[in-house]
């Protein structure tokens, strides 16, 4: 099994953020079902990166006792070999047959502990674990032994688990240049939380001698005080985050400030200060899970992933940065300088750089076929339309599996997504209510259906598994498709309503529209006298 096909676009995510350090990337959330509605174990993912995505599926195969993988590089060259496994399981996207999901974000941490030497980068583990596991915890065991056995080869990484019963974090880190396995902790988050992590560490303190809770390695706290990252005799408690990857203004600012946009738009209640993520000195790092207010839904979640920290001082849709129409969209690299000083935008959770996200949903009190549902999306998840995949399928929407970043095609979801989302920049206050319109027809609709297309399921894995499986199936491809079609439709329809500027607000009779007074006033800040119009004399004399 060719194993340079599965999951592409997480590692073409991956390879770009090596080249693009100022521009982190990816927000993971996890909800576990005492904090959901329905008692759905929910994780997402954001793969951000300028790259374009192929959604994959991997049926499950049976291999010789013998037989060996071989751990390429994407140029086709072997990296190493390893043993495979007799089963490999079935996996649609980034979620397995089993209702086991896998998402990740990149903290980097401590570049001297990145080790070239290792031959298993993150990307690999996920892919394997998918494979060859059926729960979290199983999940924990095959990425770690396989470190443990082959090496790691990536930077600092958080990674997001969750099955039909539990979400964990983990976080791993290299040992450096030649050095053996990885630095890891997992944690079980608590039923009825949540918890959410973005391009930087969070595991603070963890128990020592709680198994069913908490697992690590031999030697994560030992490494950390030859290697001088923590001294016992400092009377502080061991933290992993701050060890392997310690605080910085910037990491504060882009990774902290979409956990705290999440937590506080989850749990309005507690109140969180910004103060962490502007780098006030002393404040509290934010809690590695909280509890929400209420129980959030599969819709409620993909609010949460749509934010530019609208409604609070952060707002990107407010100010002269945002343009006269208000797009919350700011264009890379993140940092820039005038005058020998530093600035950085700010990196909120749905942005133009992301190629795929996805919302996964596991549930217990349904047959594996069933209850797992890989709800999948291209591009900005703002504006992006979350299509359910049934992780029983065994077929895929074309149009999400094929295109390339090299040539525009209306034939490629990814590029009708993009169309749509890029169109949008030239006039986005009046564009986002057309297509958050379209948006919410369509997932409201789905979330809708979904209690029938499962009962319907449910009658048919009684009698014919097979033509449950089918159906699934078909109910999955069809619907993916008739969304991309809607968003070419919904294309079209903003091209002519809005063009040249115009709007119009009926076919054949367009408006102009003015530009927003706060808008033009800062206009007149920065040029007061160039557009000034004279006074009329002959007004005067009358």
């Amino acid at each position: 099994m060719n194993a340079r096909l599965f999951l592409q676009a997480i590692v073409a995510c991956a390879v770009l953020l090596q080249a693009i350090a100022n521009a982190p990337a990816c927000t993971n959330m996890l909800v576990t079902k005492g904090a959901s509605a329905d008692g759905s174990v929910i994780i997402t993912y954001t793969c951000d990166g300028e790259f374009h995505p192929h959604l994959h599926y991997t049926p499950a195969a049976d291999y010789e006792p013998d037989a060996t993988l071989d751990i390429t590089d994407w140029h086709g060259n072997v990296r190493g070999t390893i043993k495979q496994v007799e089963h490999t399981h079935a996996v649609v996207g980034m979620m397995n047959e089993h209702q086991l999901a896998i998402g990740e974000t990149t903290f980097g941490g401590r570049d001297e502990l990145h080790n070239p030497d290792g031959m298993l980068h993150y990307w690999d583990m996920m892919r394997f674990a998918l494979q060859r596991a059926a729960t979290a915890r199983e999940a924990i065991t095959v990425m770690t032994q396989l470190v443990d056995e082959h090496g790691y080869r990536s930077t600092g990484e958080s990674f997001s688990i969750a099955d039909t019963n539990e979400a964990w974090i983990m976080e791993m880190i290299g040992p450096g240049p030649g050095g053996h396995g990885a630095q890891w902790v997992a944690l079980r988050v608590p039923d009825g939380y949540i918890s959410a992590h973005a391009n930087k560490a969070r595991i603070g303190e963890f128990p020592l001698d709680d198994p069913e809770n908490c697992l690590y390695s031999d030697n994560v706290i030992a490494f950390a005080i030859e290697r001088g990252y923590y001294d016992p005799e400092s009377g502080e408690p061991f933290r992993f985050c701050d060890a392997y990857c310690p605080a910085t203004p910037r990491n504060q600012r882009y990774a902290g400030a979409r956990v705290w946009s999440i937590f506080r738009r989850a749990a309005p209640s507690l109140e969180l200060s910004p103060d962490y993520h502007r780098a006030v000195p002393n404040a509290d790092p934010y809690p590695l899970w909280i509890k929400p207010d209420e129980k959030l839904s599969v819709g409620d979640v993909f609010s949460l992933m749509r934010d530019h920290y609208e409604g609070t001082e952060f707002d990107m849709t407010q100010g002269v940065d945002a343009g006269p129409f208000g797009t919350p969209n700011r264009w890379r690299p993140m940092t820039w300088t005038v005058d020998d000083e530093e600035y950085v935008w700010e990196r909120p959770i749905s942005t133009q750089q992301t190629g795929f996200s996805f919302v996964s949903q596991s549930r217990a009190h349904l047959p594996d076929p069933i209850g797992g549902v890989f709800w999948y999306g291209v591009d900005d998840t703002y504006f992006t339309c979350y299509i359910p995949l049934y992780c029983c399928i065994d077929a895929l929407p074309e149009s999400f599996t094929v295109g390339g970043i090299e040539r525009f095609s209306w034939d490629s979801a990814w590029w009708v997504f993009n169309f749509v989302a890029n169109f949008a920049n030239l006039k986005y206050s009046y564009m986002r209510d057309d297509i958050q319109a379209v948006q919410q027809d369509l997932e409201g609709t789905f979330l809708a259906l979904q209690p029938a297309v499962e009962r319907t399921a449910l009658h048919l894995a009684k009698t014919d598994p097979e033509l449950m499986k089918r159906y699934l199936t078909d109910y999955s491809v069809s619907h993916g498709e008739m969304v991309v079609k809607r968003w070419r439709d919904l294309g079209e329809y903003l091209i002519r309503k809005y063009n040249d500027g115009y709007v119009q607000i009926e076919p054949g009779s367009a408006e102009a529209v003015d530009y927003p007074q706060p808008w033009l006033r800062s206009v007149l800040d920065a040029r007061p006298d160039q557009f000034r119009l004279p006074a009329d004399e002959s007004d005067e004399s009358e």
